[in-house]
């Protein structure tokens, strides 16, 4: 979806019918400035959707950037000036924060883990746990927070999970990584390759398949730091590098630990599923 739609439907989400307070006590003629504020310390993403969800409201509102997007900002900083006709400013500043807080939250989450990562050089995923219509815009607030994109949608690459093999379980399948890999051969030959393991067991069988990554599925750290020297003593022989991703559970508490194993990515779903917005307001002059 573009952004111009997606605002299109964030703005009569808003505004229903039409803005009936704004209509009833402030003049069409009255023209006014404004200031938004951050009202906490954070990462800012969204600076040039809100002065877009102004534009589409009224094109004459004249909208400045004091900041720009992946810029850490301090409390009560301000980081946008407007001025044009107040009820065009008025019934788009909701929408225009709702943007604003929303990205600059996960923007600000995901510097939050890159710099507990440091000085190891994992990078952090996101996943695609994202809000419905709005997984572009989040997975670049992610990129301005440091972070980088797993696969945008499904086509992006071929990934074997643990739910795809249960369904081949259930239908009597008999299952052989060999075998997958030459089916996603031969039908995906200029795609990456993922395999989801669970255990040590599964994770040396996916080893000989030689994959792109292999995602560590809630492995203990232990069992991690395994299977980075099993894969580094392995790949002395081989020439294609399979890549290791941790995954599972992993929060700001032990990050550090998990990027001292050795492994290349971490995928974070709470960079996005559990977003925390960044408070900011808009306040006239």
């Amino acid at each position: 979806m573009s952004l111009n739609n997606i605002i299109k439907s964030a703005l009569i989400e808003d505004i229903g019918k039409g803005d009936i307070t704004t209509q009833l006590l402030i003049p069409k003629s009255k023209q006014i400035k404004a200031l938004i504020i951050v009202k906490e310390q954070g990462v800012i993403c969204g600076i040039d959707v809100a002065a877009e969800v102004f534009k589409a409201r009224d094109k004459r509102i004249k909208f400045k950037k004091l900041a720009r997007d992946g810029q850490q900002v301090a409390k009560d900083e301000i980081i946008a000036t407007l001025s044009g006709r107040a009820q065009g400013i008025l019934t788009a500043e909701r929408v225009a924060l709702n943007f604003l807080g929303t990205l600059a939250g996960i923007a600000t989450r995901t510097r939050q883990f890159v710099d507990a990562a440091k000085p190891h050089k994992v990078k952090i995923l996101d996943t695609r746990k994202t809000i419905p219509g709005l997984r572009e815009l989040e997975k670049y607030a992610v990129r301005m927070g440091g972070g980088y994109n797993h696969r945008m949608r499904l086509d992006g690459m071929v990934l074997v999970k643990d739910n795809h093999l249960a369904v081949l379980r259930s239908a009597h399948c008999v299952l052989r990584f060999e075998n997958i890999a030459r089916e996603i051969e031969k039908k995906h030959k200029n795609v990456k390759i993922e395999i989801e393991v669970k255990n040590l067991k599964e994770f040396k069988e996916a080893i000989k398949l030689k994959p792109d990554i292999i995602m560590l599925d809630n492995m203990s750290i232990a069992q991690i730091k395994q299977a980075v020297t099993i894969l580094r003593n392995t790949q002395i022989t081989q020439r294609r590098a399979t890549k290791l991703e941790a995954s599972g559970n992993i929060n700001l508490g032990d990050i550090r630990k998990y990027a001292a194993t050795g492994v290349d990515f971490i995928s974070i779903g709470s960079l996005t599923k559990d977003i925390q917005s960044l408070d900011m307001s808009l306040e006239v002059v």
